[in-house]
């Protein structure tokens, strides 16, 4: 396995030359998603490049991009009333091999990735910003900024720097960063950094005063909250983050290989989320000292789990202790119907929230939900008006065969949430319905007024790289869209 390619099933899985045209015409095996309720419709929009991560729009000209893993951003445009892409940039123009975050704040388009130093075996997080001024020849980049080097690892629980979201008000770029462990376990990386387990710069929410320009991000964590750079502590991977209408910014977070649930939390300024002790509201076994690792006898291991085949699930009575006087701030609790599946503490049984009346910390395991956006425009119509939805990268039946696990017979799909404040616990809880099914690795979703693009990874099928592609879903229209609607047809 190439390290871009695991590098790229990492990010997604705990995952040029201006003007360049991209054909069209590749076979590509397209498995078409399907509506759940009768008032949605969806058709396929386009073919992608492999490996596609973010979907965006410029707001000013309203364009809309996609990026690439690998590293190149393309915009789409119409040609003879079809959609084409066209290659704007590529790693060579902005020095990011592995591309995951994007994001426009007018007409400045922020990039972040990382950076690999010392043959591969390290890393460096890096953002970069263009001016996207019309008609320019060549956009303007500037260095937000890199991080010093620490260390990477082999394995695909290695998740850099990934996720940007722009402040309601326009002073900052958030910047989420994930972890470069499963469940905080030491990854040396074949003796390079040794006893290396996560860092400042690991498995946390940075916040840049938007203007920044060269900056040097280091793993000292009282010099990173001393800046104000270092805003949130303990999320695993929080691949995607949106901020809902109220200006409260949330983040959805991929847990580990154990049966812990797939967070969702508010973020808060900080506030620690728990990780790597808490992950999903479940304590992470590996912190106690006398811990022996048997699937056989932990229902939350899977004897199937990469973690615990590469014996990162082990007894490690060096495993930090909690910080001290440090609250951990818990999930968004998830009331069902729908992705509240989860495994009993006591007995191990995977049981539905919906016949227990237990609510989840926030999805089910394993199921790696991405692609987080909220109707702040309120563009939407009926039940569906002000709300938050996600996607869900992981899980569902596979190759047509249903997926045995309790946990995972249903993904690859999006999800409503009806979202509600808790006074008692002063923090959120949703209620999840999933309202359209058979997406094919879906990565990110882009809300336009009431239609709703949906863009799916690719990667390889058969061991061939094949694109993907992007899903046109038409939700129902608020009362003031669907008139302008009208109004246009006649």
């Amino acid at each position: 396995m190439s390290n871009r390619y695991q590098y790229a099933l990492a990010a997604l899985l705990s995952l040029g030359v201006a003007g360049q045209t991209f054909s069209q015409s590749k076979e590509v095996t397209t498995k078409t998603p399907v509506a759940l309720r009768d008032d949605i419709t969806i058709e396929e929009y386009m073919k992608v490049e492999p490996e596609a991560v973010r979907i965006i729009r410029h707001p000013n000209t309203g364009e809309i991009y996609y990026t690439t893993f690998f590293g190149d951003v393309i915009r789409i445009v119409e040609v003879n009333g079809k959609p084409e892409g066209r290659k704007v940039f590529s790693v060579e123009d902005h020095g990011i091999p592995r591309l995951q975050g994007a994001a426009f704040n007018g007409n400045t388009l922020f990039l972040a990735g990382n950076v690999s130093v010392n043959n591969n075996k390290g890393n460096k997080g890096r953002m970069v910003r263009y001016e996207m001024q019309k008609d320019a020849d060549k956009p303007e980049m500037t260095v937000v900024f890199n991080t010093v080097e620490y260390g990477a690892n082999k394995t695909t629980f290695d998740h850099g720097w990934n996720a940007l979201e722009i402040s309601p008000d326009k002073k900052f770029i958030y910047v989420n960063t994930g972890a470069r462990t499963d469940h905080g376990e030491v990854q040396d990386n074949g003796g390079e950094y040794p006893n290396a387990r996560d860092n400042a710069l690991t498995a946390n929410i940075f916040r840049i005063p938007i203007a920044s320009k060269d900056l040097v991000l280091t793993t000292d964590v009282a010099e990173m909250k001393k800046a104000g750079y270092l805003y949130a502590e303990g999320i695993r991977n929080a691949y995607d983050m949106a901020f809902d209408g109220k200006g409260n910014l949330f983040a959805v977070s991929n847990s580990g290989d154990y049966d812990h649930p797939e967070d969702m939390f508010w973020v808060r300024s900080g506030h620690h989320y728990g990780f790597p002790w808490i992950m999903g509201g479940i304590e992470n076994p590996q912190q106690f000292a006398d811990y022996q690792p048997d699937p056989e006898k932990d229902p939350f291991l899977s004897k199937f789990a990469f973690a615990w085949l590469m014996k990162y699930f082990h007894n490690d009575p060096e495993f930090p202790k909690k910080p001290e006087g440090v609250q951990f701030t818990p999930a968004v609790q998830n009331t069902g119907p729908d992705a509240n599946e989860y495994r009993d503490r006591k007995t191990g049984i995977v049981m539905d929230g919906d016949t227990t009346g237990v609510t989840v910390g926030t999805f089910n395991a394993h199921s790696s939900p991405l692609g987080l956006f909220f109707d702040n425009d309120k563009t939407l119509g009926k039940d569906l008006a002000g709300d938050g939805f996600v996607i869900r990268y992981t899980g569902g039946p596979r190759n047509g065969v249903v997926n045995p696990s309790p946990l995972r017979r249903q993904g690859k799909d999006l999800l409503h949430l009806e979202m509600s404040y808790d006074k008692s616990a002063d923090n959120y809880k949703t209620k999840t319905t999933r309202i359209v099914d058979n997406f094919t690795s879906p990565t990110d979703a882009l809300l336009v007024g009431n239609t709703l693009y949906v863009i799916e990874y690719g990667g390889k099928q058969g061991g061939n790289k094949a694109g993907g592609s992007i899903w046109k879903i038409t939700l129902p229209a608020s009362e003031k869209i669907a008139k302008k609607s009208k109004k246009k047809r006649s």
